[in-house]
């Protein structure tokens, strides 16, 4: 548990620990009543990046969970199975940068999963459609 810990709060996986925190911190509101899980829908638009179809507050929490659980557990494991050495050192602050492209892709596929569970939102497949966008040269 002290690893766990040490890693969760130790350079540079802080900075998603410090993310997660504000998730959890946005769910808690939402659970609470005082926002609502579409509250950034209006802000930005996600679908260039494969995450469309679902609101933006579940993709970015997603994204920030999946980041954060790659990224504790690649420096767990490389704490556990690697002699501390200057190259491990290194190998500790470059996993989580290197996690984010991995996190990312593996956020996409839980979006498209998610997808139907918001009706809602429109599909990513939608493109013209969804903002009014109607080809009328057909």
């Amino acid at each position: 548990m002290r690893t766990l810990l040490s890693v969760a709060t130790g350079p540079p996986t802080i900075l998603l620990t410090t993310a997660l925190v504000v998730v959890l911190c946005f769910w808690l509101l939402v659970a609470a009543g005082f926002t609502s899980a579409g509250s950034f829908d209006e802000d930005a638009n996600l679908r260039a990046w494969g995450m469309g179809g679902v609101p933006v507050a579940v993709a970015v929490s997603t994204l920030t969970a999946v980041a954060w659980f790659l990224s504790v557990g690649g420096v767990l494991l490389l704490a556990m199975c690697a002699p501390p050495c200057p190259a491990t050192g290194l190998l500790r602050m470059l996993l989580p940068v290197a996690i984010l492209p991995v996190a990312w892709r593996l956020t996409c596929l839980f979006v498209r999963a998610l997808h139907r569970l918001f009706p809602d939102e429109p599909d990513p497949s939608d493109r013209g459609e969804a903002h009014g966008h109607v080809d009328h040269a057909a």
